[in-house]
């Protein structure tokens, strides 16, 4: 008996985890509508590569993965703290949701921008990075009071206002709440890590 109520709830796992991956299958173009091939085209023409990682469950709302898509286009790529700074903030964001595959993608880019693996290894763990330049701190401090207190103290806006003007600070606030949606989605839609992937450290709730 033991052993049925064992290989039973083995099996209540294994289709719990089945099903929690399925929750937004990926879609195939030859399933899409035309509301959804549209999105799909335009996605290609502005980022030179098929649907793919966060885009794929929005897909299920091409209006909503179509503005996704648009607002990325600039907050990724051509924000006003620039490209390596984003990628700090990207990762700051990854950390606070604990989303694997934001992580997954982003840490090598990072890396690649400039942001010493040193700093990123202390993000993905929970610390604050020792060893960050000026503007590093600045857009670290802002990021993570945003996330963790909900708001930004009158100090840490204020440097970050001196340092990089008004338009960045609003700019910096966007890449936080934009990959804050895709985290978000990722999250809802348990979309899965791939194979060569390695999950953040889990914290206490």
């Amino acid at each position: 008996m033991k052993n049925l109520l064992l290989g039973a709830a083995i099996a209540v796992t294994f289709l719990n985890q089945v099903h929690a991956t399925e929750r937004f299958p990926t879609l195939s173009p030859n399933q899409y509508s035309a509301e959804q091939q549209k999105a799909a085209e335009e996605f290609l023409a502005a980022r030179k590569v098929p649907v793919f990682g966060p885009f794929e469950p929005l897909m299920y709302s091409p209006q909503v993965m179509s503005q996704a898509r648009s607002m990325g286009d600039y907050l990724r790529y051509n924000s006003a703290i620039g490209n390596t700074l984003s990628e700090l903030v990207i990762l700051i964001t990854a950390r606070e949701w604990t989303q694997d595959y934001e992580w997954y993608v982003h840490a090598p880019i990072a890396l690649k921008a400039g942001i010493k693996s040193e700093i990123i290894n202390a993000i993905a763990d929970g610390r604050r990075p020792t060893g960050m330049s000026e503007d590093e701190e600045i857009v670290y401090d802002f990021s993570t009071e945003l996330h963790k207190n909900k708001r930004v103290s009158d100090r840490t806006f204020e440097r970050a206002e001196k340092r990089f003007g008004k338009k960045a600070v609003i700019d910096l606030t966007g890449i936080n709440a934009y990959y804050t949606l895709l985290a978000m989605q990722l999250n809802m839609a348990n979309y899965a890590l791939p194979k060569d992937g390695k999950k953040l450290p889990r914290f206490p709730e």
